[in-house]
């Protein structure tokens, strides 16, 4: 309680220069990573990641100095060039862009390292601690670095508040950006640009290795929470600034723990935990729907049998036996035991000495059913001119997901016929 108390306090200088730093860094990059993720050009981000390190090198051989700005131009100079020389070659060659961004990222993080190695060896006294945008050294952020960051985070924000509607489009779909007659390549290279900005201003907290998930995974992890880009966004950068103050404070009450992979461990739990149990979009939803659906299925086939036999025997109350059901429908006969017991319990089912009969409820259900295979058949044939005989299957399936107001509709344009493809009435209420 007490690190707890004393680290949101801010009152030491340090900690306000990591907490704020770390939070202005994954938040930018966030942001600007929503579009880079949209685009479905995850791998970029790794790319410029891992590119901009020879830039860093560069520069602080040509000025001598780790001057923040004269760094941040190094590692963008080189950052743009990647990615200039990913677009160069996936549009010039026969290599695809995957390959193309492996090709880049391996050269240049290889220069990098070599140019690195190179500094280390000559004896330049400045160049301590350069090697932490290996793997993020946060804890060395001071005040001019975060008024520098500061500046270039709110560049980021602005630039994409100015063209929120042309980064939407052009992440969705670039060639209907081309047909309103916006200059795609341009904002292309806008967002490239920004891009490059948003990993060289992380990377002095979570380091080349692991910006690209800083870029990203915050979006990830947005993504299954919403369908509106605008709250994505939000999202991205209040879940990318949760794991920079998070990771910060991990490092503030354990000292040996480093910031930036904290700050990626925080993140990743985050997706992970988003990726499992978002409503709508997680797995486990997306399981517990899948269950539900196939049970209904399997509720509703049921009730079509009893009603399919009723009509047959010109009695919809005749009770059968499992016996029965099986001889007129191939259903594994637990799953049938489990459809009737549910059947029983919702009420459409019920069981005497004689075996099961269907409610009035039951009844109603199983007529729609049966209405709606019926109808679709009808449509198939009249409409898309598949003969009888090979609209049953297809029709078994759109019984189970066709809504009311779909039956209305298709009733509508069918004008209510009578009978389907193969003469059985089609019933009406």
């Amino acid at each position: 309680m007490e690190n707890l108390i004393e680290f949101f306090s801010f009152s030491d200088s340090s900690v306000r220069y990591v907490a704020l730093g770390s939070v202005l860094l994954t938040a930018s990059s966030a942001v600007v990573g929503t579009f880079t993720f949209l685009k479905k050009k995850a791998l970029v981000g790794d790319a410029i990641a891992h590119a901009v390190l020879p830039g860093i090198c560069l520069a602080f051989i040509i000025s001598g100095s780790k001057n923040p700005i004269f760094l941040i131009t190094g590692a963008l100079i080189t950052g743009w060039i990647s990615l200039v020389l990913i677009d160069f070659i996936t549009a010039k060659s026969k290599i695809k862009e995957d390959t193309a961004i492996a090709l880049i990222l391996a050269t240049f993080f290889g220069v990098g390292v070599f140019l690195l190695t190179m500094i280390q060896k000559s004896g330049n006294a400045a160049q301590s601690g350069l090697n932490s945008f290996l793997f993020g050294k946060a804890a060395s952020l001071v005040g001019s670095d975060l008024i520098t960051f500061s500046v270039v985070a709110i560049i980021l924000l602005i630039t994409v508040l100015i063209f929120f509607k042309e980064f939407t489009i052009i992440a969705f779909d670039s060639a209907y950006a081309k047909a309103l007659g916006l200059p795609v390549k341009k904002i292309e290279y806008l967002l490239t640009t920004l891009t490059v900005l948003a990993v060289v201003i992380g990377i002095q907290s979570v380091g080349v290795v692991l910006m690209a998930a800083m870029l990203i995974t915050p979006a990830a992890a947005a993504r299954y929470w919403t369908h509106k880009i605008k709250f994505m966004i939000l999202l991205a950068a209040i879940l990318g600034g949760f794991s920079g103050l998070t990771g910060a404070y991990i490092s503030f009450t354990a000292p040996s723990m480093p910031t930036g992979p904290w700050i990626v461990v925080v993140i990743s739990t985050i997706a992970f935990f988003s990726f499992f149990f978002a409503p709508h979009k997680g797995i486990f939803y997306r399981l517990i729907r899948n269950y539900r659906f196939k049970t209904r299925m399997l509720k509703e086939n049921i009730l079509k049998v009893f009603y399919q036999i009723g009509e047959r025997k010109n009695k919809i109350h005749t009770p059968l036996s499992t016996e029965e059901i099986l001889t007129w429908r191939n259903f594994e006969p637990e799953i049938l035991q489990k459809g009737l017991r549910l059947l029983i319990r919702d009420g459409y089912l019920e069981k005497d000495t004689e075996g099961f009969h269907l409610t009035g409820e039951g009844i109603e259900k199983g007529q729609r059913t049966v209405k709606l295979h019926r109808l679709w058949e009808v449509y198939l044939t009249k409409y898309m001119h598949i003969a009888p005989d090979h609209v049953h299957e297809d029709a078994e399936t759109i019984e189970h997901i066709l809504t009311p107001e779909l039956e209305k509709k298709l009733e509508e344009l069918l004008d209510y016929p009578e009978k389907d493809p193969h003469e059985s009435e089609i019933p009406y209420r």
